[in-house]
């Protein structure tokens, strides 16, 4: 059996309850790490351990929001859309399809700051 290491890390991220938890709550809205925190009844560092992980895999993405004071704090959004598995002739095959940025379902129209926040941010 030849098993792509990729595919290994994905099921393991995959197969954690919170990670779970956490994608479905963010695939609705970006959340802060608090929401998550109370939407998903986890502690605030198990919140942060799990989007680590899902970041380092592209599974999710921390944006940063702006208040109208000036604050500004992270939330998250689920970029995975669809996971398959496929066996074929011995081996499998992996697929992650991941959401583009502007897709995300929930999201506000960003205004023009908004936008150039978010601009800034990927340079």
């Amino acid at each position: 059996m030849s098993e792509d290491p990729a595919l290994g890390d994905v099921l393991d991220v995959l197969s954690d309850e919170y990670a779970r938890a956490i994608l479905a709550a963010t695939s609705v809205n970006p959340m802060s790490a608090q929401q998550l925190a109370d939407e998903c009844e986890m502690s605030k560092p198990t919140v942060y351990r799990r989007v680590e992980r899902l970041r380092d895999h592209d599974l999710i993405e921390e944006r940063t929001e702006i208040q109208d004071d000036g604050n500004h704090y992270s939330v998250y959004a689920a970029t995975l859309a669809a996971f398959s598995v496929e066996l074929e002739d011995g081996s499998f095959e992996a697929d992650v399809t991941r959401r583009e940025p502007e897709s995300f379902p929930g999201e506000r129209e960003a205004d023009p700051a908004d936008r150039f926040a978010r601009m800034w941010e990927d340079l």
